[in-house]
């Protein structure tokens, strides 16, 4: 793990050496005066920094020290400055934590002391970055709560957006544990429906002989022990949003029903001979491939082109370009909080074996994953040991940049030149460079 970068402004030679050895944990850079201290910001960007306000050409004042701390937290306002003071300093040292240092230490030097303060700042500073790059995540994405940066997945979540003010139903296909019923909760709540109850029920978990009854309600002495008339979930959702979870295995003959009250919006209780009508919004989500069950003849045609009014594909995790580092990074920050274990944070090799991971569980066993780490690490660190994944997990994908580029430019080269049966000119106009260009980029692949 490379060091933590540490800028020291400092214009006293010998404790310039003192502060250099002292600190050796930290990547440690040296300025003498201000104007060295601001290249070294810019060029650098530390986060940490100890100065004295005692710097040429004011060394027996504040002025140049102070003028100095206001343009570092200008440049980089997050920077964690420490001040080292003298006992006669007093006064300014007040006034350096008032425009923003973090902290200071009395001179004489006690190097343990002062390694304590700094490690406190980097901790502190660390958490803030983490903080803001969740933030962050959650601001880029059009639906609060879905972490993501993979393009597919976004453009899942702007289709949210895009169909959450109409009435139209919406089928949900996706793998078990990638979110589904997070989506259809960002739905009912950028809908017009938010102010009403969303209100979920999973197909599977209901056995058949009851689900028709979870799910219309039913009269009182329809069945033995209806002691009374009770609502059903559709009814209960009035106004606002049913989600049908799992509804590729819902059988045929609820299927049947389904189908009635989607056309009608019309239900009747399980005993009873009234008709309630009923307004909701219909989200449906399913695991299973209903096109395949449609033709083994598990699940009614007609039902399945009225589900699919609007269809959104969820992508699996491992579909999710970076997402499978980056939902790892946010449970950890999460579970670090809930769990009080401050500090914790992934050895290269762990998140190595989180990124190469296949994740068939989906974010759902990421969470159980990641939360597990949390409480067995032993150490400040989660190693692959503590993740618990498969042993004998492929090695990561390459991720050198340059490599990337010219695999790239290698395929989209042949593709036009194949395409243009040879001819440079035509090849050169489909990729849009000159002809020159094209010959000095086929000259780099050595492509004939």
């Amino acid at each position: 793990m490379p060091k933590r970068k540490l800028l020291v402004v400092e214009d006293d030679a010998g404790l310039q050496k003192q502060l250099r050895w002292s600190l050796d944990g930290y990547d440690v850079l040296v300025a003498g005066e201000r104007e060295a201290a601001l290249t070294l910001l810019r060029r650098h960007q530390p986060s940490l920094v100890t100065m004295d306000l005692g710097l040429p050409p004011d060394a027996d004042g504040a002025s140049e020290g102070l003028a100095l701390l206001r343009e570092i937290l200008a440049i980089a306002p997050d920077t964690k400055v420490i001040v080292l003071s003298g006992n006669r300093d007093r006064a300014n040292v007040l006034k350096a934590i008032a425009l923003g240092a973090y902290d200071f230490h009395q001179k004489p030097l006690d190097a343990d002391l002062l390694r304590l303060v700094i490690e406190r700042a980097a901790f502190l500073q660390q958490v803030q970055q983490e903080n803001r790059r969740m933030l962050q995540i959650q601001a880029d994405s059009p639906l609060a709560g879905i972490i993501s940066r993979d393009p597919g997945m976004l453009k899942v979540c702007r289709s949210v957006e895009k169909v959450a003010g109409s009435s139209a139903t919406v089928l949900l296909l996706g793998a078990s544990g990638c979110g589904k019923e997070l989506i259809a909760r960002g739905l009912h709540r950028l809908s017009s429906r938010h102010d009403k109850r969303f209100v979920a029920i999973n197909c599977a978990a209901i056995p058949e002989h009851l689900l028709e009854s979870e799910l219309f309600g039913y009269e009182k002495g329809a069945f033995t022990g209806a002691v009374r008339q009770t609502p059903g979930k559709i009814e209960l959702a009035q106004g606002g949003t049913f989600f049908l979870d799992e509804i590729g295995d819902m059988a045929l003959a609820l299927q049947a029903k389904l189908l009635r009250f989607l056309q009608e919006r019309v239900i009747e209780r399980v005993g009873g001979r009234s008709e309630i009508a009923v307004d909701v919004r219909i989200v449906c989500a399913t695991h299973r491939n209903l096109k395949t069950r449609v033709d083994e003849g598990l699940f009614r045609e007609d039902l399945f082109y009225r589900l699919s009014e609007i269809v959104l594909v969820i992508p699996p995790l491992r579909e999710r370009v970076g997402d499978s580092v980056l939902l790892a990074q946010h449970f950890k920050h999460r579970f670090c909080a809930s769990e009080g274990r401050t500090g914790l944070h992934f050895s290269p090799e762990a998140l190595q074996a989180i990124e190469a991971y296949g994740w068939p569980g989906n974010v759902r066993e990421m969470e159980n994953c990641i939360r597990r780490a949390v409480i067995m690490s032993e150490s400040a660190q989660i190693t692959p040991a503590d993740l618990g994944l498969p042993e004998g997990v492929p090695a990561p994908d390459d991720i050198d940049l340059r490599a990337a580029r010219d695999a790239a430019e290698y395929r989209v080269m042949v593709k036009a030149l194949a395409r243009s049966g040879g001819n440079i000119a035509r090849a050169a106009e489909m990729l849009g460079v000159s002809r020159p260009t094209l010959y000095d980029l086929m000259n780099h692949h050595g492509i004939k």
